[in-house]
């Protein structure tokens, strides 16, 4: 079994001290990735609806059958929500509490990129692994959003993290158990958690092939049988739950969405996706763009990789190999998002932690390092001095959902990258990219979230409608989207997410005809179609590039149906 050096007598990176230097690095990335929680609510598009479903689990306690409103959610498992809801019980505060999953989540996953580099090969290895994964693009970005893909990432992490330990370190039986339960909790989290025991399949060829730096596992099949079968224990202990209730009550409500998380959002919407439809190559462009700057090392890693492969080295093999599987089969499916690769990324990271220090020192890589700082931030320099000055026509429509003031947040970022670019120049390159970094997470975690957050999570609109209504009037919500229930304030009730939007309106009248001087509606401008007279309604403003209006019983022309159109807009 290999055993790393103790951190104690380990060459450090850059400090003489790699014990002091993993802790700087760990609160680097803490500071990156954690800048700016509790200073903003939910966002669009997913942040809004896991709240809150979430805060519906605290409310009312519907913690086995999840909750959008009245409604049954179905379209992800739980597990996300719970951490949610979990966290809020612990901080009792929103808006530090959604955001934390993915923290944690992050943080776990560079430190077991760290660990799996530094026991591979070299506490080097590892850091340098770790900071180029926490300093691309996809990664921060997705990292400091509140959806399922960030705690996917980590759960798959440690899932392979688990199944390495056993099969190129161990043996290790503990370790492999602990990597297929977790791939099982994966399941239950977002569906492809068993993607991770995928792993399996380069392990063989390279067993099969005598390739070298496999653990010297012992025959054993009734362990690896055994260790197989905690994968399912999570999926079990969940499952046999939501079937043995849903079968016990009868409620048809329930028996629909037990058929559609176990079949309409899995194997259904694999081989027939509704939405997100690119061609097969599409991930392709994700990682020449979103997995900046470390793409632009492919050109000379890819060949490396290849070379090493040739000397049958199975550190490479299996992490590589696995990611390429991965890649091939969300490449199958013609549903595609960019997240969908994501998990990708640090088993990537891995495979290329050994060659970051030689490929940081060819001239032509750093130039296109440094390249990319200065145009990134000339660019974003350009755009917001322009927009301040010149109020081009661009500008004007993107004002008409973002405050004027972005713009100076923009030219500030802009001109830290440039400024990096030319401090650092191309000797440095790497550095002048982790500077811009720093800046630019800093100022849109707190400058940035302060000027957005009023129309990103409908904060502002919902305070307004309070505001008119008044006190003590109920306010119901027609096409309302997850941030407008999320962010009401006071007393308010709906009349269904998934239904037609006639069907709300009708409703949401019927309603306020019983009590017509205690209730108003809240209505998406598009749902209002000529049935509601503006002259006696109430604009309450702009959010999520939508308009929204309040009305009570005297704005209704009597007998009208609608005819909304569709709004198919995920902000």
């Amino acid at each position: 079994m290999n055993r790393p050096a103790p951190l104690t007598k380990a060459r450090g990176l850059v400090l003489d001290s790699a014990r002091t230097e993993l802790i700087l690095a760990s609160l680097f990335a803490l500071f990156v990735l954690g800048i700016g929680i509790g200073l903003r609510d939910p966002w669009p598009s997913d942040e809004p609806r896991f709240a809150l479903v979430a805060h519906w689990m605290v409310q009312h306690g519907q913690w086995l059958f999840p909750h959008r409103g009245h409604e049954l959610y179905s379209d992800k498992p739980p597990v996300f929500m719970w951490l949610e809801a979990i966290f809020y019980l612990v901080t009792r505060n929103w808006r530090v509490a959604f955001l934390l999953p993915s923290l944690l989540a992050a943080l776990m996953t560079l430190g077991l990129v760290y660990d799996l580099g530094r026991r591979l090969w070299s506490h080097r290895a590892g850091l340098a692994a770790a900071l180029v994964t926490l300093l691309t693009v996809h990664f921060t970005y997705q990292m400091r959003d509140a959806q399922i893909d960030p705690l996917m990432v980590g759960w798959m992490t440690l899932a392979n993290y688990g199944l390495l330990r056993h099969l190129l370190l161990g043996p290790s039986w503990r370790w492999f158990a602990v990597g297929c339960f977790v791939a099982g909790v994966g399941v239950i989290t977002k569906g492809v958690g068993v993607l991770a025991l995928l792993m399996l399949v380069p392990y063989l060829f390279a067993r099969r092939r005598h390739w070298r730096q496999l653990a010297p596992i012992a025959a054993g099949g009734w362990r690896w049988a055994g260790c197989l079968t905690l994968f399912l224990v999570p999926i079990l202990a969940w499952a046999l739950p939501v079937l043995l209730v849903s079968h016990a009550d009868g409620d048809p409500q329930h028996a629909a969405y037990v058929r559609d998380i176990f079949l309409g959002q899995t194997v259904k919407r694999y081989a027939t996706p509704s939405g997100h439809h690119h061609g097969p190559f599409y991930f392709l462009g994700i990682i020449a763009a979103d997995w900046l700057p470390l793409s632009l090392a492919l050109p000379w890693a890819l060949p490396a990789w290849w070379r090493r492969f040739r000397r049958h080295d199975a550190r490479y093999l299996l992490p590589l190999g696995w990611a390429l599987l991965a890649l091939i089969f969300f490449s199958i499916s013609g549903g595609k998002r960019d997240v969908y690769i994501l998990p990708l990324l640090p088993m990537v990271a891995v495979g290329l932690a050994p060659l970051i220090a030689g490929l940081l020192k060819k001239r032509l890589l750093r130039a296109l390092i440094w390249t990319l700082t200065f145009a990134l931030g000339a660019v974003m320099l350009v755009a917001g001095v322009l927009a301040i000055t010149r109020h081009p026509h661009w500008a004007q429509r993107m004002e008409a959902s973002l405050d004027p003031r972005m713009w100076t947040v923009l030219a500030t970022m802009g001109a830290a990258g440039v400024l990096a670019a030319l401090i650092f120049r191309v000797r440095r390159a790497h550095l002048a990219w982790a500077a811009f970094a720093t800046v630019l997470w800093t100022l849109y975690g707190t400058w940035g979230y302060s000027l957005l957050n009023g129309d990103r999570s409908a904060a502002d609109v919902m305070a307004k409608a309070r505001q008119v209504a008044g006190p003590g009037i109920t306010i119901g919500l027609v096409s309302w989207k997850e941030q407008n229930l999320l962010m009401a304030q006071g007393p308010v009730t709906e009349f269904g997410f998934t239904q037609p939007p006639d069907d709300q309106y009708a409703a949401a009248v019927r309603w306020m005809d019983q009590a017509p001087t205690s209730r108003r509606v809240f209505i998406l401008e598009s749902s209002m179609g000529d049935c509601v007279l503006r002259d006696r309604a109430h604009f309450l403003g702009r959010a999520n590039r939508r308009n929204w209006w309040l009305f009570g019983a005297d704005a209704v022309r009597p007998g009208c149906v609608p005819h909304a159109r569709a709004d198919d807009d995920d902000q």
